[in-house]
């Protein structure tokens, strides 16, 4: 009897697959708090455009040319400009009008949509503890997200509701936007027609953006777009399409619930927000789903590998 073994190759691919997609959950716990700063000086609209502008431009002069040209296909550029800049110019509009914490909350419903769209959209069915695992997750986002408060609106909810439906979509339909393509060029393409998309209605709403402010806050509101543009936006979105040419949309989608963990990590070490028992708590159970949702799934993939080569 043959014993059957995952090539160290497939294995290891998996393992920096599950490391990306870790690090751009974390990565991008810190949007809506740059967000919240950023628009300090920059509107919605024109917040999109610098954003994913400066994040564009970094990838586009880096990726492979071949790559990109394979890339740069009016579905990408579309999903881009409505996907990526659309979910994120209602994100903006919702975190100027709700608390940092309820839209913390709101977000972390993605993987649960990403797992429902899925399964409306493409038939794709996540097991059952899987979903087990999305509830925990979800019940941790709100156990850390409710022991906040303040500056919330219902209107406010509603929008930021609406953008993590938005960006729900745009996971489930990147996972065929990636087959056969080089993540990063997928996502250089996706910035530019996310930047493109919103200039438009950047001129049209809001007109010519104002200078900063002089002085402290000014240059803290134009940092927190930089960080945006490097920290939010550049290495979460490349490291998560890496990652998730690697693995299922529900593998993917369950790391999305570590951004509103981070969200609140960083309320209480850089904003004074209050910790206690709720937040650990939150925190564990979040980490909890995360395993349940995304483990067995990388197991099935695995042993699947496992019986390819073997045979």
């Amino acid at each position: 009897m043959r014993t059957l073994r995952l090539p160290a190759a497939a294995g290891s691919s998996r393992t920096r697959a599950v490391a990306a997609l870790a690090a751009a959950g974390v990565a991008w716990g810190t949007s809506v708090p740059l967000s919240k700063s950023a628009l300090a000086w920059l509107p919605p609209a024109w917040l999109v455009v610098v954003r994913f502008a400066i994040a564009a431009a970094v990838l586009l002069a880096t990726v492979d040319r071949k790559a990109l040209r394979a890339a740069f296909r009016a579905p990408v550029l579309g999903w881009g400009a409505l996907g990526l800049g659309g979910s994120v110019l209602v994100q903006n509009a919702g975190i100027g009008m709700t608390s940092v914490t309820h839209a913390s909350l709101l977000i972390g419903c993605g993987p649960v949509l990403v797992a429902v769209i899925a399964a409306l959209w493409h038939r794709d069915v996540a097991r059952p503890v899987a979903w087990v695992g999305f509830a925990l997750s979800l019940g941790g986002v709100a156990v850390v997200a409710g022991g906040q408060g303040g500056g919330a609106s219902g209107t406010g909810d509603i929008i930021v509701l609406a953008s993590a439906m938005v960006a729900a979509t745009l996971t489930v339909a990147q996972g065929r936007l990636l087959r056969d393509q080089d993540p990063a060029a997928i996502t250089a393409v996706q910035f530019l027609g996310a930047a493109i998309g919103a200039l438009p209605v950047a001129l049209i709403t809001e007109g010519l953006p104002h200078a900063p402010a002089a002085g402290g806050p000014g240059m803290l509101a134009v940092l927190a777009v930089l960080g945006l543009a490097a920290v939010g936006t550049l290495a979460p979105f490349t490291l998560f399409a890496y990652g998730q040419h690697k693995v299922s949309t529900e593998v993917a989608g369950a790391f999305l619930n570590l951004e509103p963990l981070v969200g609140a990590l960083i309320g209480v070490l850089a904003f004074g927000d209050p910790a206690g028992p709720r937040l650990a708590l939150g925190g564990v159970v979040i980490l909890a789903g995360i395993a349940m949702s995304s483990l067995p799934a990388l197991r099935a993939a695995e042993h699947k590998a496992a019986l390819a080569t073997s045979g």
